[in-house]
């Protein structure tokens, strides 16, 4: 490869590897976002959220559930998925846990489990925007464990009655609907809560540090009436809800390589642009050896990304190789992004620059949909075929 035909970001030409509707859905994606989201970030992340009616913006160009097929949906692979998925985090990571949340978990979870009914009411309002989704998995007590759940559902005559809660739902303060999974005597089930049912109510998590272009609520169900076509009619344990976890993950393996070709990219302008005892920071062995483990790093994460698109395009990736990919992707990202911060010095804390706002998203990327420790549990259990998560 000639040097002058070198893309610092891509510097193995991962990119070629894709589809040209992939790329051209990637292109679309990051011009939407550079023009669009991109100025107003620093601001929203400042302020602590996103407005909502970026929503339609993002449903107008094909964003929300476009991975899913038919009811107003675009229908794309899942590599164009995470593709998108890259170019949203590559802004800000609040972004892409916006989309995710909206098409791989809400939106999914209907399309998969709902019944016919459900994908006719719902499906066509999200994918265009108009109505928010959330997801209520995860409770205070409850996080790794979701099978430890204490939210519970009973029926009353032809009605169900929820009560609980859930936290750190991302959507839940804008959503117009929440998917709740809750215990009942037939086992863990998953029900479609209107936001305007009497006894629901969303709750704002203030004083983050951390995915603050993004809402984070508290869901409270006080004897909450539902209707029996509320509940999704054959799914029943944890398979439902780790499914819907598992489309989740794959949307932020790929969001990763976004967020740390962001901080490299920065960190390669700021070093060779910024002088020190008469030269720029590129100049110096330690500085280019930090860019060169960067650059590697960003490359890996890619090629992983890229591999796990194809698999899933072609109904072969596993749960643990999905694992694997949100593991790697983000454990890569977050150090490239604290390597980042270190090329800009002081410069690098800052709003005017990305780099510690990625790092601080990251922190929690880490964590939600599957900690670190469970997705290496996941994988040993793959590779030695005996569980230790209890």
């Amino acid at each position: 490869m000639e040097r002058a035909m070198m893309q610092p970001s891509d510097f193995l030409a991962v990119d070629e590897l894709l589809s040209p509707e992939a790329r051209a859905i990637g292109q679309t994606v990051r011009d939407y976002a550079c023009a669009e989201l991109a100025p107003r970030i620093s601001e929203w992340y400042d302020h602590g959220g996103i407005p909502a009616e970026i929503a339609p913006e993002l449903g107008k160009i094909g964003l929300l559930g476009m991975h899913l097929s038919g009811y107003g949906c675009a229908g794309t692979s899942a590599t164009s998925y995470g593709i998108a998925c890259r170019e949203l985090e590559a802004v800000d990571s609040g972004l892409r846990s916006l989309v995710s949340v909206q098409g791989s978990l809400a939106m999914f979870a209907i399309y998969r489990w709902g019944s016919e009914e459900h994908r006719q009411q719902w499906l066509p309002p999200m994918a265009a925007g108009e109505a928010i989704g959330c997801f209520g998995l995860t409770e205070s007590d409850a996080g790794s464990d979701p099978g430890a759940m204490r939210t519970s559902a009973r029926r009353e005559g032809d009605d169900w009655v929820l009560n609980g809660s859930k936290m750190w739902i991302t959507n839940g303060t804008v959503a117009d609907i929440a998917v709740v999974w809750a215990q009942t005597e037939e086992g863990i089930r998953g029900f479609i809560v209107p936001a305007d049912t009497p006894g629901f109510s969303a709750h704002e998590i203030k004083r983050k540090l951390s995915l603050r272009a993004s809402a984070t609520a508290e869901l409270v169900f006080d004897d909450v009436r539902l209707p029996a076509s509320a509940v999704f009619p054959d799914i029943r344990g944890l398979k439902g809800p780790l499914s819907c976890l598992n489309e989740a993950r794959y949307g932020i393996l790929w969001g990763a390589v976004g967020a740390a070709r962001s901080c490299f990219a920065e960190a390669l302008e700021y070093a060779q642009t910024r002088t020190q005892f008469g030269k720029p920071l590129s100049a110096f062995q330690l500085t280019q050896r930090k860019l060169a483990d960067m650059s590697i790093a960003l490359s890996n994460a890619a090629l992983t990304a890229t591999r796990l698109g194809h698999l899933k395009d072609a109904h072969r990736v596993t749960p643990e190789q999905v694992s694997h990919g949100k593991l790697a992707n983000v454990r890569i990202a977050i150090e490239v992004a604290r390597t980042a911060r270190g090329i800009l010095g002081a410069a690098g804390i800052t709003l005017e620059h990305s780099v510690m706002r990625h790092m601080s998203n990251l922190e929690s990327v880490v964590t939600y949909e599957g900690t670190e420790e469970m997705h290496a549990l996941s994988i040993g259990r793959a590779l030695t075929g005996v569980s230790a998560f209890r």
